[in-house]
């Protein structure tokens, strides 16, 4: 097992906390995950002044992350805030501006595009690269926050390998928490899925599956109450309240996965984008070009199926793409 990671003190890109060096770039980058990073190394490199605003959570959901397993080229895995981290210098190393900052409105119907940034900063940019993520939907708990990345999890793709041979809680009813209890039978030893109601809102069919699963179990009618566990440790137990009764009760377990949804961070475009029924941004398809010119997503704010750090860092290499040939198109 890795020791923790310990950030650099001192990194060579530290993020600014002054505002821009300038109020004019050619890409304006929203967000600095994966998507938003990749995005900055390739935007950068193609020697556009380049932009990227890290919004209310620098470095995107890898920043609550502890082993990541999954993305190439570390063998031994590493941990998420180390890869954040890593990234941020890449991207700093060919120019791309690095700054803390939150968009809180743009102006799209006219280029160059008007950004305000804290409400009290305006940026314009030739075009823009939209990759401010999804957030997972979780309970609001303390321990939910303390515990996450430490037996409490949003993501059974990136984490369910960790949970070999446990048992685990999936909290949720429809179609993603049939599908994430479906899929963590093949580590966990036994899978108990808790809703808060007595029917699920899945579809027929994910229902299905799940119910002649024999390795997935029920809990109906209940919610947490509380997560017991510790970081050193992990999970041990849900303290459970059954909503018809009333009563309290202790449900052993090494691992619960959040699975009632995410939420695209998109209430700053003020619906100027096309989005579809979930909010997330509607892209041309095979581009990441959204439904107005020069503006491109990239990342989990477009994408409600994969959600996964290494195909959000493939979509900003596309939204630098398509922004590079955007601008070399108005030039004529």
């Amino acid at each position: 097992k890795r020791l923790p990671y310990v950030p650099d003190t001192q990194p060579s890109n530290e993020l600014k906390k002054t505002m821009t060096k300038q109020d004019s770039y050619n890409v304006v980058i929203i967000g600095n995950g994966p998507a938003g990073l990749t995005a900055a190394i390739y935007a950068s490199r193609a020697d556009l002044s380049t932009l990227v605003l890290t919004g209310a959570q620098p470095g995107g959901q890898l920043t609550i992350t502890t082993d990541v397993e999954n993305f190439p080229g570390f063998p031994d895995g590493i941990m998420g805030p180390e890869l954040m981290e890593a990234t941020n210098k890449q991207a700093a190393r060919f120019g791309a501006e690095i700054t803390h900052g939150e968009v809180t409105s743009i102006s799209a119907s006219k280029t160059p595009f008007e950004l305000t940034v804290d409400d009290n900063h305006t940026i314009s940019a030739d075009t823009v690269i939209v990759a401010s993520g999804a957030k997972a939907r979780l309970l609001g708990l303390e321990s939910e926050t303390h515990l996450m990345g430490y037996g409490v999890s949003a993501c059974a793709t990136c984490d369910g390998f960790f949970f070999r041979d446990k048992e685990i809680a999936i909290i949720g009813g429809g179609d993603s928490a049939m599908e994430e209890a479906t899929f963590l039978t093949k580590f966990a030893s036994r899978v108990t899925v808790i809703h808060r109601r007595e029917t699920l809102r899945a579809s027929k069919y994910m229902q299905e599956k799940a119910k002649n699963n024999p390795k997935i179990h029920w809990i109906f009618n209940s919610t947490v109450k509380e997560i017991v566990g510790t970081r050193e440790e992990g999970v041990s137990a849900l303290i459970l309240e059954n909503k018809v009764t009333g009563e309290e009760s202790r449900f052993p377990c090494q691992g619960i996965f959040m699975a009632i949804g995410h939420t695209p961070n998109t209430d700053f475009l003020g619906n100027q984008l096309d989005t579809d029924e979930g909010g997330y941004l509607i892209v041309s398809p095979g581009t990441t070009q959204t439904s107005v010119k020069g503006i491109f997503a990239a990342g989990d704010v477009a994408d409600k199926k994969y959600r996964q750090a290494v195909t959000a860092a493939g979509t900003g290499c596309m939204a630098a793409l398509d922004a590079e040939h955007y601008l070399e198109h108005l030039k004529g």
